[in-house]
């Protein structure tokens, strides 16, 4: 932007500048009011949130790591031939379950 000395140029970027501030203004109370903003601007909620979120992230990785697990066992408990391996996922799945039948 030019800068001139004269009043017309200096009155037009005053009033570029009043309207950029006003569009401005409205944007950041539009902002303000966004759940996210005013969730962060008490302590107690922030604290709140992150904790219930910890929580949901913890069971969710126990249920999630149990359920794998235990898929992995039992597709592994398929392969009693294995020699060194087979023997040690039989008596595995025999402690998991033991109304299996031996063979």
């Amino acid at each position: 932007m030019k800068f001139k000395k004269n009043g017309q140029d200096s009155e037009m970027l005053s009033h570029n500048q009043a309207a950029m501030l006003a569009k401005l203004t409205t944007e950041l109370h539009v902002l303000n009011k966004h759940r996210f903003i005013r969730m962060h601007n008490s302590v107690w909620r922030l604290v709140s949130f992150q904790f219930l979120r910890g929580l949901a992230f913890g069971l969710g990785s126990v249920m999630g790591a149990t359920v794998l697990l235990s898929v992995l066992v039992y597709w592994l408990a398929q392969f009693e031939w294995l020699p060194l391996v087979g023997d040690w996922l039989g008596e595995l799945a025999r402690e998991i379950d033991p109304r299996r039948p031996d063979y």
